[in-house]
């Protein structure tokens, strides 16, 4: 810190004072303070000077000139008696005025900052310490009239304050009349809300009785069309079940055609009903960490026997490595069905393309449909997810459906957390994108179990399977055959059951059907191991609360995956 003595002072006595007031103003003047900052610095010394003397304090004063870092009016005033206190009107006065204050025991700095550089010559520095020889009257003289000044200067203020204020009041005057005006206009313009209003509530309770009229019919109709259409497909599953009289292959593929055309009504049917579930707030989703290997052969095969023809082919992409989608299952089926089912209808030639992918968030799983069809024009992509509403096009006559699929659709992905988006090009295809959720589940994991049966009648199956189990089976039993494997079951009482789909002498549909009837086996979780395109018995496993495996994808990673899923559908069926 560079710093320049400008003049050095003893205070003991009240006429001391005076002369700290004077030439501290004086100073002021000299580094070239304003008027108003020079009065702000001799009226703070002042103040303090006669506190000291008050204190009886013998005090040097040292006015100082600091030229860095910052310029500014530095005064010192040191002593070799203690302060007893450093509070009072004139430390108070002090503190306002300068821009700083450092207070120690023997002494204090106050600082007034400079704000331009300023040069002092040596005749000015004489003519500060040498002072202008003028009394203590000479000093109330300068500070009476500097009172005057304020005075005059207040009185101007307070002239232009009066003048403002009578300004304000007429313009208030103004205003208040402005406000009652608007006020009178707001009045009636609330009457006439409040008319629009009560006639807006009366609509608004005849929408929500007509939509509660709509939603008890939706929920009736449903019902009373279930009961007639779950007896049709329970009694052609009974006619074409193992053990039932014979059938031609004409008969049995006029069966299959009744229980799949049934499965189509009853799948429409659970869609209104969980439209109307979903608009009175009523359908819940159900988590539970999803088998996606058992999802994409669920969807291929229903959306198989729906393709045109030849011209048309759906391509499946295998599944990446994902993390663990934890969602409503049947949801998920019926969104991806509703979606598949659209592509098909409306597209002639080319391929429908199912891909499942992470993202786009780090917690996001992304299903993408995309197809080669006429597509959607821009100003009805939005309207296609409206209830009822279908796109007129050349394709739409002759083909089947109610316009509920899209909206029903986007409904169940907003309840599982996700979203159901739609991007389309007339002429070039259509791309549907479903976004969930990849939720935490405290059951992503398989729990370990004391003893699992494998039923196989190929040997390297069950070697691959009693390989994949280790260290989650303690204990694995082997048999070949699905007899033998439901009479090990009742005596070794399993914590776990592999079956193959084509075991011999009794099919793993077949066995899994025994072991859900059975009190003590009903809730042992069970995996069904099968091959390519399981066609109904997908349906069929998973309707019996089993889990699947493809036997060409067994390992490890799968096989935990699965038994993981047959755990979770056991306790669902044991809390049942």
């Amino acid at each position: 810190m560079t710093t320049t003595e400008l003049l050095r002072l003893a205070i003991s006595e009240e006429r001391h004072v005076f002369e700290l007031r004077q030439r501290g103003r004086a100073v002021a003047a000299a580094v070239g303070l304003d008027g108003q900052n020079q009065i702000r610095v001799a009226t703070a010394l002042s103040d303090v000077g006669r506190e000291l003397v008050r204190q009886d304090v013998g005090t040097t004063a040292v006015f100082l000139l600091r030229r860095s870092p910052a310029p500014a009016l530095l005064v010192e005033l040191a002593w070799q008696v203690p302060v007893t206190t450093d509070s009072g009107p004139g430390w108070d006065t002090a503190r306002r005025l300068m821009d700083e204050l450092v207070i120690t025991a023997t002494g204090v700095t106050m600082v007034k900052n400079v704000h331009h550089s300023v040069a002092l010559d040596e005749r000015v520095l004489r003519q500060l310490r040498e002072g202008n020889g003028a009394s203590a009257l000479d000093e109330l003289r300068a500070q009476n009239q500097e009172l005057l000044e304020t005075l005059e200067n207040l009185e101007s203020k307070s002239t232009e304050l009066e003048r403002l204020n009578a300004e304000l009041e007429e313009t208030n005057r103004g205003v208040v009349a402005l406000y009652q005006e608007l006020s009178d206009e707001l009045e009636q313009t609330n009457q006439g809300v409040v008319a629009l209003y009560a006639e807006l509530d009366a609509k608004s309770a005849e929408l929500r009785d007509a939509a509660a009229a709509r939603i008890r019919f939706w929920s009736n109709i449903s019902h009373e069309l279930r009961a007639p259409i779950n007896s049709v497909v329970g009694l052609t599953r009974l006619l074409s079940a193992p053990g039932g009289d014979p059938m031609t292959d004409d008969q049995r593929h006029h069966v299959d055609l009744i229980n799949e055309s049934a499965a189509t009504l009853l799948a429409l049917v659970n869609e209104l009903l969980d439209t109307a579930k979903a608009e009175s707030g009523s359908l819940r989703p159900r988590l539970a960490p999803v088998a996606l290997d058992y999802v994409l052969t669920q969807l291929r095969s229903a959306v198989r026997p729906l393709l045109r023809s030849g011209d048309v082919r759906l391509v499946v992409d295998p599944i990446p490595e994902l993390p663990p989608l934890v969602t409503d299952e049947t949801m998920l089926v019926r969104i991806l069905r509703n979606v598949l089912s659209n592509a098909v209808k409306f597209t002639k030639r080319g391929e429908i393309h199912f891909t499942t992918e992470p993202g786009p968030g780090p917690d996001e799983l992304r299903f993408v449909v995309t197809d080669t069809g006429i597509g959607i024009p821009p100003g009805e992509q939005d309207r296609v997810f409206e209830e009822f509403y279908q796109v007129p096009n050349a394709l739409q006559v002759g083909v089947s459906g109610t316009g509920l699929g899209l909206s029903y659709a986007r409904k169940l992905a907003e309840l599982l957390g996700g979203t159901l988006t739609l991007n389309s090009t007339p002429g070039v295809g259509t791309e549907v994108v479903l976004t969930l959720p990849t939720a935490k589940d405290q059951l992503a994991e398989p729990a370990p179990v004391a003893c699992a049966l494998i039923a196989d009648g190929d040997a390297e199956v069950r070697t691959q399977l009693r390989a994949a189990l280790t260290g989650l089976a303690d204990e694995v039993v082997e048999t070949e055959d699905g007899r033998s494997a439901l009479n090990l079951a009742k005596s070794r009482q399993p914590d776990l059951v592999l079956v193959g789909a084509s075991a011999p002498l009794m099919s793993g549909s077949a066995v899994l059907s025994v072991l859900r009837l059975d009190p003590e086996l009903q809730t042992v979780p069970v995996v069904i191991v099968c091959g390519d395109d399981p066609g109904g018995l997908a349906r069929s496993v998973h309707g019996l609360g089993a889990a699947m495996l493809h036997e060409a994808r067994i390992s490890p990673e799968t096989v935990g995956r699965s038994v993981r899923d047959a755990q979770l559908t056991a306790r669902r069926t044991e809390r049942r």
